[in-house]
């Protein structure tokens, strides 16, 4: 993140069909021409998609001119396992992971049981990745805590924790209004943790990404948001347009408080990203 400018990179999902791989090529090719710092690719609760993301990741990096960074979860594998796709990463090129413990197969919000042979916290995963190749290692954050903790100061301890492990940035989780992830920021600083927090931000183009994503995140749905957007809940090209206005007011408001990067969850589709980078003057900054 050591530019001039502010810079911006995305999120996919591996596709879990054909019809998904057209959709989320048809993105990749749309938003490379705007150079991204770097791209990511998500990880299936449960390793579920695990063979795809590989798979996703390393065609990025070989059949375009993008920046990959695969996600890795220690949900349901053992530490063999883990390694196996670690191994794999590395075998394709890839120096970038997002290591995150990852949400339970089912239920996001539900109990998480570690595997008999495997991990139980990111840390422990950073550790691994560290010990394994010359990474630069990615971590999660929750600026309103994790959905399943209830202690702020447990929920940081665990943050830095994964920083003076070894990782070299932290990615929010998604949030509606900058107060939590600059009060995050703070606090992380003066915990004497000075590497990039990237605000994760979720492109508000439907009534259910203004309320699944808070409710997966843990973030507060701020009552004024909700009341200017839901009045155009029966229309949804003018819902997308207050969503959008009210994604770049957010935006506007992270970059004048000196963010350096923010990281747009694309749900597979390039409309919303290209338009907020325009927006924003992202692409002309690189």
């Amino acid at each position: 993140m050591d530019v001039d400018r502010p810079v911006f990179s995305v999120e996919f999902f591996p596709p879990k069909d054909e019809a998904g791989e057209t959709q989320l090529w048809q993105a990749i090719r749309r938003l490379e021409p705007l150079d991204p710092a770097f791209v990511s690719v998500t990880y299936g609760a449960g390793g579920s998609s695990r063979d795809r993301t590989v798979r996703t990741t390393a065609r990025i990096a070989s059949d375009t001119t993008l920046v990959p960074m695969a996600h890795l979860t220690a949900v349901s594998h053992s530490r063999a396992e883990l390694r196996h796709v670690i191994g794999s990463y590395a075998a394709a090129g890839i120096r970038n992971v997002l290591a995150v413990r990852g949400d339970p197969p089912g239920d996001p919000l539900g109990e998480w049981v570690a595997h008999p042979d495997g991990l139980t916290y990111a840390d422990e995963l950073v550790t691994m990745v560290r010990s394994l190749g010359d990474f630069c290692v990615g971590v999660a954050a929750f600026p309103y805590g994790h959905p399943r903790s209830t202690d702020p100061d447990e929920d940081l301890a665990r943050l830095v924790a994964k920083i003076r492990k070894g990782a070299d940035f932290a990615i929010t989780q998604l949030f509606l209004e900058p107060e939590g992830f600059l009060r995050l920021r703070d606090r992380l600083d003066a915990a004497g943790c000075h590497v990039p927090l990237l605000p994760g931000i979720m492109p508000l183009t439907t009534v259910r990404t203004l309320h699944r994503g808070p409710e997966l995140s843990g973030a507060p749905l701020p009552p004024d948001l909700v009341a200017r957007l839901e009045r155009h809940a029966d229309d949804p090209a003018a819902f997308r347009a207050a969503g959008m206005d009210a994604t770049t007011d957010l935006c506007e408001k992270l970059l004048a408080e000196g963010v350096r990067g923010l990281h747009f969850y694309t749900l597979n589709r390039s409309p919303a990203t290209i338009e907020l980078v325009g927006r924003l003057g992202l692409a002309a900054a690189r």
